[in-house]
């Protein structure tokens, strides 16, 4: 859980960011800085995942580093092709949309497979003491968006994207793995990657009201969350959702109604200008809680480190709010899971 995270390391509470690591081991320049800069947590990219044992000592590596046990760890595994733990060590999970294409012939089928699935995704988490997933992600498919979401959205409705998210959620939190529902307020009109460039969506407020925003209003009693780099021109036209106050307080903390903790999808993508010290510095000033930079480079990770402040007390209120979700693993049966999975999923 969270609960030293809250504290920090003496009587300074933690950064307001959370951090990648460079590779598959802790450096030692690594360690030192962490022990520093003491962010919040971190996040795990492919580039650090090689077997459970190696996996298991370096998140161990990474709370020792900054001397809280239980630092919150993250790590985007999402199933399809946004999969950080990959087989042989782990399992192949399938892609949203092939839980949204049986949704088409049974919701009720696929409310159950689809937290069958989260539930194993949490299971394999918490044996490696992941406690964070990056899921569900709650964007509803629009035609001719980008591949970035592609697969990875569950549908094109609002409805069945929300019905399915929860059930993700309630698997995820059953297993002692906490869900972040992204990415806010909608990404699923994108066209262009925003790894690459910043999306532009001209769609009119009151038709993202009812479909982009919808399964984050439904889902928005959720601990934890992620912004969107894109920008939403009926709202806001001159900065994107992860550094437009507007966004943050009109839509995401008003409309939407999200009081969890906000973090940002990764600094480092090119859909944010300026420098890396300054885009951290815009999120936060926005009403975002937590800063999230992914790729472990250390010069940009100073920058970061020297620009972002310490929780403020709302967002350590949030912190606290999310460790009370926190659940002991129920009872499970990984077998009979995956047996009771690939039956839904069998073609019919």
């Amino acid at each position: 859980n969270l609960s030293n995270a809250l504290s920090g390391s003496g009587s300074r509470p933690p950064a307001a960011v959370i951090f990648g690591c460079a590779a598959a081991r802790l450096g030692d320049d690594e360690r030192r800085f962490f022990a520093d800069a003491q962010p919040l947590g971190f996040i795990l990219f492919k580039r650090n995942c090689e077997t459970p044992d190696q996996l298991r000592a370096l998140i161990a590596d990474l709370r020792d580093s900054v001397a809280r046990a239980d630092a919150p760890v993250l790590i985007d595994q999402e199933g399809g092709r946004v999969a950080r733990l990959k087989p042989p060590h782990w399992r192949a999970a399938p892609a949203a949309a092939r839980f949204g294409d049986l949704a088409r012939r049974d919701l009720t089928a696929a409310r159950e497979a689809v937290r069958l699935n989260a539930r194993l995704i949490a299971a394999e988490l918490d044996d490696l003491g992941i406690d964070v997933d990056c899921i569900p992600l709650l964007d509803v498919r629009a035609p001719g968006l980008h591949d970035s979401i592609g697969d990875r959205a569950f549908a094109d409705d609002a409805d069945t994207v929300a019905a399915l998210g929860a059930e993700v959620c309630e698997g995820l939190m059953a297993g002692g793995v906490l869900p972040v529902i992204k990415h806010l307020p909608g990404y699923g009109r994108a066209l262009v990657d925003s790894h690459v460039e910043l999306p532009v969506v001209d769609a009119a407020r009151v038709d993202l009201e009812a479909v982009d925003f919808a399964p984050f209003r439904t889902l928005n009693d959720m601990p934890l969350a992620m912004t969107a780099h894109v920008l939403c021109r009926a709202i806001d036209g001159d900065a994107p959702a992860t550094v437009s106050a507007r966004i943050v307080g009109e839509v995401i903390r008003g409309f939407i109604g999200f009081d969890g903790l906000l973090m940002t999808d990764d600094l480092s993508m090119e859909a944010l200008g300026g420098a890396i010290g300054e885009r951290a510095q815009a999120a936060l000033a926005a009403g975002c809680d937590v800063v999230l930079h992914c790729n472990g480079k250390p010069d940009e990770m100073r920058e970061v480190a020297a620009a972002v402040r310490p929780l403020d007390a709302a967002a350590l209120a949030r912190v606290a709010a999310a460790e009370a979700l926190y659940r002991e693993p129920e009872p499970f049966d990984v077998a009979e899971a995956l047996a009771r999975l690939d039956a839904l999923l069998a073609d019919r």
